[in-house]
């Protein structure tokens, strides 16, 4: 069994691997599977934000990359990692998004990224997040549609 892997953080996360069993299965069946695995409130956090991420917009996707869900819309809004003691959405242009929620408490200090570690002791803010899911949207559509007219 592979060593358990530590965050900048210093949060202990469980160490991941894709079974066999799970190659050919579509990202929306291998996010299920994650949260049904973790059988706590770990579970129970990931699919709540995974809820009000979908919901945010019509066109978000999920994606399974590096053994993580990831929704994308015109390129990644988020990854979601389950650690030991929190439960990670991390924003890949994180950096360039209002957040007057004040949601980002992680990687604070990047130029790009910024993450959300929510602990169980959290209280989820879905209208909070469904607004910087929705403000990572128009950021990946507006740097796409600048891409396609050759503006970058």
């Amino acid at each position: 069994m592979p060593a358990s892997k530590t965050s900048s953080s210093g949060a202990k996360r469980m160490p991941r691997s894709t079974p066999a069993a799970d190659v050919g299965k579509s990202a929306t069946e291998l996010i299920g599977s994650r949260i049904r695995e973790l059988q706590d409130w770990r579970g129970e956090v990931l699919a709540s934000v995974r809820a009000v991420i979908l919901a945010a917009d019509p066109e978000i996707i999920e994606e399974w990359k590096w053994n993580v869900p990831v929704w994308s819309c015109s390129g990644i809004i988020c990854t979601g990692e389950s650690y030991q003691k929190a439960v990670k959405l991390t924003f890949a242009k994180g950096a360039h998004l209002p957040d007057p929620a004040k949601l980002f408490n992680a990687s604070l200090e990047g130029n790009a990224r910024r993450a959300i570690d929510l602990l169980e002791t959290a209280v989820l803010q879905p209208a909070a997040l469904a607004s910087l899911v929705r403000a990572a949207v128009a950021l990946n559509k507006s740097a796409a549609s600048a891409k396609a007219r050759g503006a970058v």
